[in-house]
């Protein structure tokens, strides 16, 4: 399977569960029972109707006035208009109330998934949050528009209207109630099925909105191995399970649909022989016989939906649970209760003793981060090499708090991290991946994207910030693509190349003017000409920067002014690049495994140590 972590169906009881939702429908509150209001008053138009029908009855019918039937057939259409009427006014007055809940909830989770740490979203698959996010959030809007107020309203009506039939017989009334109980154990019988079965096809739809992610982010490598029906199988499999659970839970539905019509109507069966008996004692007129029937007859819609209600109400309260699997996950990476300022800007980043693991690492396994000390001072660039597993990328994730240190710490500028403004550490920090990630936007919004101050993109200071950045990058390709820099790029920037996309995504971290630049691998995809250009143009900024650059090439190592070797998690030297040439084996060993297509001054340099 690749669902993500989830919880199964819990103890609490689904009343407990939907009253979750008040803390996002409080100022939807009063329209919400304003419908429910509206509701009622319809029911109660529909609840009207047979008892005009008795006054017919035993009235104009009985004495042979036939012009009194006509003022009453009159009212009977003036109730049925009015009852009409006042179901639009529902749906009307629910609307509203319902999609400001459903995007109350949206912004919550979206902000919520913006604030997780990165170590949440490595454990979670998107289309599974993609999945809470859209269908389950639809869910508890069809439940609290239409759901609840239905369910209040027709809840009320059957109390009401049995209220009613007690009026006219308590006995005949019991007689319906009674053959009426069992409908209490099916529907007893259901709820325990059916929930378990909605939240298995919620995760079910959640794994296939997976799926359907992946294969169009991955559909070059799909389509260039020819995978495309194997992926296509591996799809189709979770979708049949799918449509075996919905098709499960209909029948479930049908069942409980069946007892639930069937049943009044049986009790409708044994009341009428109970009604004519009565009737024929003279215990109950004609006109009060007819009336009770015809209000048994309103109640069977409210009573019918029961079941739907039922199941509305069991996914939203499955697909509640869900959301709040994501809204009740802690953020442990928090900003500063009391944030801290620096006393600088001159970008000094220090490690002291700094230790990483992740949380569900086993208790015996190593850390990741063994131990690392290091001191980048300012404007200095520290170049970091290490074989593939030692825990580059790890560290370098650590001074933007991506990942929170388990032990040590890290100082900017003399002050903790932890104790600095998020968006402030965050802003003085600027981070260019390997895998550069674009936005579906202009290159002028990706590249600015970078910027905390409020900046007109569109400015003159805006634009030249801009043009510096790409020019740095040699990314000055776009301005020949067909709208220059307001060329709107898409999903992940895919319609460029590896190369161009590092080379914006470089773009954007200059563009930020950071104290500190850290560079993870940005260049791996550019040729070595272009790599030169870009390493000769980014010593002009490294000069007044503070950088620390993950190096897979030996031409990256010579842009720094020292090197740190990182091995296990730990790092066992840090020199000059030549120093440690001549004082590391194992040094020696990481740079002659180092890739450059073309020989570079550093591979003599490796070569004549070697010798």
């Amino acid at each position: 399977m690749i669902s993500s972590p989830s919880a199964p169906v819990g103890n609490p009881s689904v009343v407990r569960g939907l009253a979750r939702v008040v803390r996002y429908a409080r100022k939807e509150l009063p329209l919400l029972v304003l419908g429910m209001g509206v509701a009622l008053i319809a029911s109660a138009f529909a609840l009207a109707i047979p008892l005009t029908l008795e006054y017919v009855v035993d009235g104009p019918l009985s004495t042979g006035d036939p012009e009194a039937v006509w003022p009453a057939a009159g009212l009977v259409a003036l109730l049925g208009l009015a009852e009409a009427l006042f179901i639009y006014l529902r749906r009307v007055t629910v609307l509203t109330p319902g999609t400001k809940i459903d995007s109350n909830i949206r912004n919550d989770i979206y902000r919520h998934l913006q604030d997780l740490p990165v170590a949440f979203h490595d454990r979670w698959n998107s289309g599974q949050l993609l999945s809470r996010a859209q269908n389950d959030v639809s869910l508890i809007r069809r439940w609290m528009s239409f759901g609840l107020v239905m369910l209040v309203a027709n809840a009320i009506t059957i109390v009401l209207g049995t209220a009613i039939l007690f009026s006219w017989s308590p006995l005949l009334a019991g007689v319906f109630v009674m053959c009426s109980l069992p409908m209490v154990f099916f529907g007893s019988r259901f709820r325990r099925g059916f929930e378990q079965l909605a939240r298995d096809a919620q995760d079910q739809w959640g794994d296939v909105a997976t799926l359907v992610e992946e294969s169009v982010h991955g559909i070059r490598i799909l389509k260039s191995f020819g995978r495309g029906d194997d992926a296509f199988e591996s799809y189709s499999a979770y979708v049949q399970r799918g449509r075996e659970l919905e098709v499960t839970k209909g029948t479930t539905q049908a069942k409980l649909g069946f007892w639930l019509t069937w049943i009044p109507d049986f009790a409708l069966a044994v009341s009428l022989f109970v009604g004519v008996w009565l009737a024929s004692v003279g215990d109950l007129s004609t006109g009060q016989l007819f009336a009770f029937f015809a209000t048994a007859a309103v109640l069977a819609g409210p009573i019918s939906s029961l079941g739907f209600l039922s199941a509305l109400a069991l996914e939203a309260n499955s697909g509640l649970n869900r959301i709040f699997e994501v809204l009740d996950t802690p953020n442990p990476i928090n900003t500063a209760v009391t944030p801290r300022t620096p006393q600088s800007r001159a970008g000094s980043l220090v490690f002291q003793d700094v230790h990483f693991r992740h949380q569900d690492a086993p208790a015996d396994s190593p850390d990741l981060i063994n131990g690392v000390s290091l001191e980048l001072h300012p404007g200095e660039t520290m170049a970091l090499v290490g074989v593939t597993g030692s825990g580059k990328t790890t560290l370098t994730a650590l001074p933007t708090r991506l990942y929170d240190v388990t032990g040590g710490r890290i100082l900017l500028d003399g002050v903790d991290v932890r104790e600095l403004d998020l968006v402030v550490l965050r802003t003085r920090i600027a981070m260019a991946f390997e895998d550069a990630t674009l936005f579906s936007a202009s290159i002028r919004d990706n590249v600015l994207f970078g910027r905390s101050d409020p900046v007109d993109p569109r400015s003159v200071e805006a634009t030249a910030i801009l043009d510096q950045a790409l020019a740095i990058a040699e990314a000055e390709f776009v301005y020949s693509l067909p709208d220059g820099v307001d060329t709107v790029i898409g999903e992940q920037g895919l319609s460029l190349s590896g190369g161009q996309r590092q080379r914006i995504a470089l773009a954007r971290a200059i563009a930020a003017e950071p104290e500190v630049l850290v560079l993870d691998d940005p260049l791996s995809a550019l040729d070595i000409e272009t790599e030169a250009r870009v390493e000769a143009a980014l010593r002009k900024v490294l000069a007044t920067t503070t950088a620390l650059v993950v190096a897979h090439r030996p031409s990256t190592v010579m842009l720094a002014d020292r090197v740190a070797l990182l091995e296990n998690g730990q790092i066992t030297a840090v020199g000059t690049h030549t120093e440690l040439l001549a004082s590391s084996p194992s040094y020696r060993a990481v740079i002659s495994s180092l890739d450059d297509t073309t020989e570079s001054p550093s591979e003599a340099t490796t070569q004549e140590a070697n010798r």
